[in-house]
């Protein structure tokens, strides 16, 4: 049927993910894809050529895409175009174009315009409905609406206008017409509340009205079930009401827990989908013949990046002829809409739980226990697969297949030979009233600890030295490779893996690592079917290297067995430290007096070292003779600035001072 929806912006063409389905397995089938629309007519399938119609009054032009909602061809100049209908031999596709106050004819394999049939000046046909040779139409503005036919059943098309005056429709009322050929016609105003529905007979070419009622408010699409001996109509602020055809009393409603029901189409096989304009609830609900709980319910995820979920678009449903897929249009808030195409949508979508428990012994039986339930129950005795997956087997191992009890529930053991984590896999392969659906489980089978040990832990070397490390591994089954990882101190050295390999006949594998800085070294054993994984850590240390160049002294000479620099008493001794440099790192320069057979602390300080790892510091000359004194340069960790190295001391510089 029939609707136009407000949204102004122009959608452009990108894809939607499908939607996300849990344990049931066609869901993937499933898929959304944005149409370049601004506003929705109404939609039409064409099984024969599977073929999707959406038109578009905004900018006037019919979209037509394939199956899964890529554009093949867009017909335009339509202005205003809403209504359309394919005949019974799809071989011809109608559209009401109110701008152009005419019915046009498509031919719908090739997308081409094939005939053009004028209903009167101002008459702005908007909705459509084929009966045999026939195409009646909805027309008329405010006041002044009406239904017509354009009659093809003879050399020439003839148009009759005011078939239904008598019936004072307040606007074009929206059409319908059954799936069997009982010449019946139904037409529902959806402009004022409470709406009119009236049905006819159009067998004689006139329209004979056969039954009137009236709904609880405007009527927002309405369509026949598929033996034509009623029809549903969509109340927004109620629900989807059953009516009579022959009378139009009522019979029921389809409940689908939201109030705002604005779309409805029914398939083939008498299966009814429900739609609602819901921000929170399910927006698609669809019922099999004779059952008033729904099979499957749909609830449109957000297309785009805008807040809030897709809504339906009123009157935007249409079924697959002869087919199961349904084809729904959701918008949102910007104004972007998208053509939804649900795959088995009247098959129940099953779904399957399992337990197990987490953690298990290697070697030793246990039990996996499941059920699987749906919106139509399925028989005892259904079979489902099991895949084990370890290890060793990580693409999956068949198990004997299980079969469930009458409650849907089923159990089978197990007895896992490999360790580590075992995924058990059930699977339901579907069937003509069920969907597939896959669900599974893990557990964490133990594993023996395996032996492996790293040297050199708490060795200290100097800065620049070869370091050989060497992992040990023990026992394991068949996994031998051992992974030997470097991480030096530091954020500009990362962690990096340096080796890995198989580990020799003696259990062992090596790398010679180059000790600049404080060096973390980890070794890993990934671990196989019957170990568990495993990593160990070493830690070793470099010492920084150090040397302080002494400058301002007029000889050398030795003191007992020490060389001293001899200084003029008013001479300020320099110092020029040279160290491996570290970005911030600061040198401690510590002075020592001798006094009385001792050596005294003079004072220390810490000072920057320049980017080339130098620092020079000049010592105030102490003016006095016979004083003797020494210096040393010193990288404290973590008081220099940083704990890339060792704590390392310079060697000391003995000073004498003369006349």
């Amino acid at each position: 049927m029939r609707s136009i929806s407000t949204a102004t912006a122009l959608a452009v063409l990108f894809s939607s993910a499908a939607l996300a389905v849990g344990t049931a397995g066609p869901a993937a089938a499933d898929s959304a894809k944005v149409l370049p629309v601004s506003q929705v007519g109404e939609v039409v399938v064409d099984g024969v050529h599977r073929r999707v119609f959406v038109s578009d009054p905004q900018q006037g032009r019919i979209v037509v895409t394939d199956y899964a909602g890529t554009v093949l061809a867009t017909l335009g100049q339509l202005p205003g175009v809403e209504g359309l209908a394919l005949n019974a031999a799809s071989d011809r596709l109608y559209a009401a174009v109110p701008g152009s106050d005419a019915v046009v004819a498509f031919d719908p394999a090739t997308a081409t315009e094939n005939g053009r049939f004028p209903t009167g000046e101002d008459t702005g046909p908007s909705t459509l409905a084929v009966v045999g040779d026939t195409v009646w139409f909805g027309y008329g503005a405010a006041g002044d609406g009406d239904i017509g036919s354009v009659d093809l059943s003879g050399a020439e098309p003839v148009v009759t206008l005011d078939q239904a005056e008598a019936s004072g429709w307040y606007r074009a009322p929206m059409l319908a017409a059954p799936q069997d050929a009982s010449g019946k016609l139904a037409a529902a105003d959806r402009d004022t509340s409470p709406g009119a529905l009236r049905v006819y007979d159009v067998t004689s070419g006139q329209a004979v009205q056969t039954a009137a009622a009236g709904a609880s408010g405007r009527i927002a699409d309405a369509a026949f079930t598929a033996d034509g001996d009623a029809i549903v109509t969509a109340t927004p602020g109620g629900t989807h009401s059953i009516w009579k055809t022959e009378d139009l009393s009522q019979s029921g409603s389809y409940e689908t827990g939201a109030h705002y029901a604005n779309s409805v189409a029914v398939a083939s096989d008498g299966a009814v989908a429900a739609g609602t304009s819901s921000w929170y609830d399910p927006d698609l609900h669809v019922f099999l013949p004779g059952n008033a709980n729904p099979v499957r319910r749909y609830d449109f995820p957000n297309t785009g990046t805008h807040s809030g979920a897709d809504t339906l678009a009123e009157g935007a449903l249409a079924w697959e002829p002869s087919g199961s897929r349904l084809f729904a249009v959701s918008g949102n808030s910007q104004g972007v809409y998208a053509l939804r195409t649900f795959v088995d949508a009247t098959k129940s979508l099953p779904s399957i739980t399992l337990t197990a428990p987490s953690t298990a012994a290697r070697g030793k039986a246990l039990t996996v226990k499941g059920r699987i339930s749906g919106t139509v129950a399925l028989p005892a005795g259904t079979q489902l697969t099991v895949t084990r997956s370890d290890q060793e087997n990580p693409a999956g191992r068949a198990l004997a297949p299980v079969k469930t009890d009458a409650s849907g529930g089923f159990a089978f053991p197990d007895t896992p030979a490999v360790g580590g984590k075992v995924t058990y896999k059930v699977a339901f392969a579907g069937s003509a009233s069920h969907a597939a659906a896959v669900s599974s489980t893990s557990v964490e089978v133990s594993r023996a600890a395996v032996s492996l040990t790293l040297n050199q832990n708490g060795t200290v070397v100097s800065q620049g030295a070869d370091v050989r490390f060497t992992a040990r591994l023990g026992n394991s089954y068949k996994n031998r490779v051992v992974e030997i990882w470097t991480d030096p101190y530091g954020g500009d050295a990362p962690k990096r893996l340096v080796k890995k390999g198989t580990v020799n006949s003696k259990g062992e594998l090596s790398v010679l690592v180059d000790m600049n800085r404080d060096t973390t070294i980890t070794a890993v054993f990934a671990g196989d079917a019957r170990y568990a994984p495993k990593s160990v850590k070493s830690t070793a240390y470099a010492r920084v290297n150090i040397s302080t160049a002494v400058a301002r002294h007029y000889k050398t000479g030795t003191i007992g067995s020490t060389v001293h620099h001899y200084f003029r008493k008013n001479t300020a001794p320099l110092f020029t430290t040279s160290m491996g440099y570290y970005p911030g790192r600061h040198q401690k320069f510590q002075v020592q007096v001798y006094y009385q057979g001792a050596w005294y602390d003079s004072g220390s300080e810490y000072f920057a070292l320049a980017s080339n790892g130098k620092s020079a510091v000049s010592l105030q000359a102490p003016g006095q003779s016979g004083l003797r004194a020494r210096v040393r340069s010193s990288y404290i960790d973590p008081t220099s600035g940083d704990s890339a190295n060792y704590t390392t001391h310079g060697a000391w510089k003995y000073l004498y001072f003369t006349n």
